[in-house]
């Protein structure tokens, strides 16, 4: 291991070297807690006490096991990405006839839908984060994470949305232009709070690198290709002008809903465009089985950190050491090591469900993730 760890240090920002996506299992309390108010047998009150009450125990969890960011786990949300936009102006909860298709399973069928032109005036995430960052404390980074505009734009953009959306909007340039307009005002509401790492959740490139996916796209008439810029461009303007004290991340994965997936394919077709946006810090990407390719896209990263996703969220069996580190060795081929940094491909509730492991094998596979960065990275 001397060859690969001589140069290697730790890092005293986000993304760590030991890190996690975000999101972790609901507590059974917290499961009780939602379901007897959606049964109107609790108040709202008292539904965010019980919050409160686990998202601090979740906190000194997290910093138990090393880490030195920390997250709410989502643990007021529903959903990974619609409850944030939920709350944005002109936006509205809808149902549709069917839910997300993963690999034999079907989602709740839920989406965002517009019921005017998009805006940010508040957000009641801002003051969730401002209860995270007073429970993380002083020592702590207090991260936050939002799905990212081109996740927005793509659910806007959805066959079920698109007239809902096109109503209120004449073209895609100034949807994109008002996505933009309010994520920047967003991530400033974040930053006056107090935020100094934001990461931005993004399914919709793990969607483009699959070829079937891809495939079917051009035939209905539209360039894969075309649709990576148009998401790379919202996200850019989303983020443009930020304070430079701003930490700005990215998570890309293949979907992650019950220990199951929704697409496969590297990043190839989209990595030179991805890793062109700027003012991205650090991107988190889905490496955990061969669904995700090889390292060789990474060779498009510029003065990024990667966070490698070796590990699966998907299940509580611990991945082979030996394995792992044979994987950073490889991406280390690709990547200086000194912009590699580790955590699962996912987090292990993207929704309210769950994947199907126990919070004692959640726990055990993020302490297995600090073992082998403290040996590798001194």
């Amino acid at each position: 291991m001397s060859n690969l760890t001589h140069t290697a240090s730790q890092r005293t920002v986000t993304p760590f070297r030991y890190d996690t996506v975000g999101s972790f299992l609901r507590p059974q309390a917290l499961k009780e807690a939602r379901s007897k108010f959606q049964n109107n047998e609790i108040s709202a009150g008292e539904l965010k006490r019980i919050e409160d009450e686990e998202i601090i125990k979740l906190v000194e969890k997290q910093k138990s096991v090393g880490l030195k960011a920390v997250t709410d786990g989502e643990f007021r949300r529903s959903w990974w990405h619609l409850d944030f936009m939920w709350g944005l102006d002109g936006v509205e909860k809808a149902l549709v006839e069917k839910g997300y298709q993963f690999q034999g399973v079907e989602t709740r069928a839920e989406t965002a839908r517009l019921t005017g032109r998009i805006g940010f005036s508040a957000h009641p995430f801002v003051e969730h984060f401002k209860f995270l960052k007073s429970a993380a404390g002083e020592e702590i980074i207090a991260r936050q994470t939002i799905p990212a505009p081109a996740q927005f734009l793509a659910e806007l953009q959805r066959a079920e949305n698109k007239a809902s959306t096109y109503a209120y909007y004449s073209s895609t340039d100034e949807l994109v232009a008002d996505i933009a307009s309010a994520y920047n005002a967003a991530i400033r509401a974040f930053y006056e709070a107090g935020c100094r790492s934001l990461q931005l959740d993004d399914c919709t490139w793990g969607m483009l690198c699959d070829k079937n996916y891809w495939e079917a796209r051009q035939e209905e008439g539209i360039e894969a290709a075309e649709i990576a810029k148009l998401y790379a461009r919202v996200n850019q303007e989303a983020i443009t002008g930020l304070p430079s004290d701003l930490i700005i991340t990215t998570h890309v994965c293949r979907g992650n809903y019950h220990s199951t997936w929704a697409s496969s394919g590297g990043y190839e077709p989209v990595a030179e465009t991805l890793f062109g946006i700027d003012h991205i810090d650090g991107y988190y990407l889905e490496f955990d089985t061969d669904r995700a390719g090889d390292f060789a896209p990474l060779k498009y990263l510029k003065d990024q950190q990667v966070v490698l996703g070796l590990f699966s969220s998907k299940t509580g069996e611990l991945e082979e050491k030996k394995e792992i580190i044979d994987r950073i060795r490889e991406a280390a081929k690709v990547v200086d090591l000194n912009h590699i940094c580790l955590s699962s491909q996912c987090g292990f509730a993207s929704t309210e469900e769950g994947n199907i492991l126990t919070e004692e094998e959640q726990w055990n596979k993020l302490a297995f993730i600090k073992e082998i960065a403290e040996e590798i990275w001194k």
